[in-house]
């Protein structure tokens, strides 16, 4: 298996030292797998709502469930690890993931 190139660029600027944990940041997540129907949204949204994030859970129509969840860098990145962890109800079987600057848009963290 090879992996893909790396792309330098997308560092380019940036200082790993003065990463700020606090800036807001959104996570756009699919998560495949057994999620549906097994009190996965709902456990998203508790440790969205423990880490202060804003945002929704939501079934897809392909057995999926859409999370995305806006807040500082640090907490973003700790419910993505979460979803990743194995101690999620149901089986998750893979997470697609991206990170985009916060809209602001959510107030608290919906289900749906």
């Amino acid at each position: 298996m090879s992996l893909p190139p790396v792309h330098q660029e997308a560092s380019e600027g940036r200082d790993p030292e003065r990463l700020d944990l606090d800036e807001p940041l959104r996570l756009t997540a699919v998560v495949h797998g057994a999620v549906q129907g097994v009190g996965f949204r709902w456990w998203t949204a508790s440790r969205a709502e423990e880490l202060g994030l804003q945002g929704s859970a939501v079934n897809n129509t392909d057995g999926t469930v859409g999370v995305i969840a806006e807040g500082p860098r640090h907490a973003v990145r700790d419910l993505l690890r979460a979803l990743h962890s194995g101690g999620t109800p149901g089986a998750v079987m893979k997470v697609d993931s991206h990170y985009g600057p916060a809209t602001g848009e959510f107030t608290g963290f919906a289900t749906g």
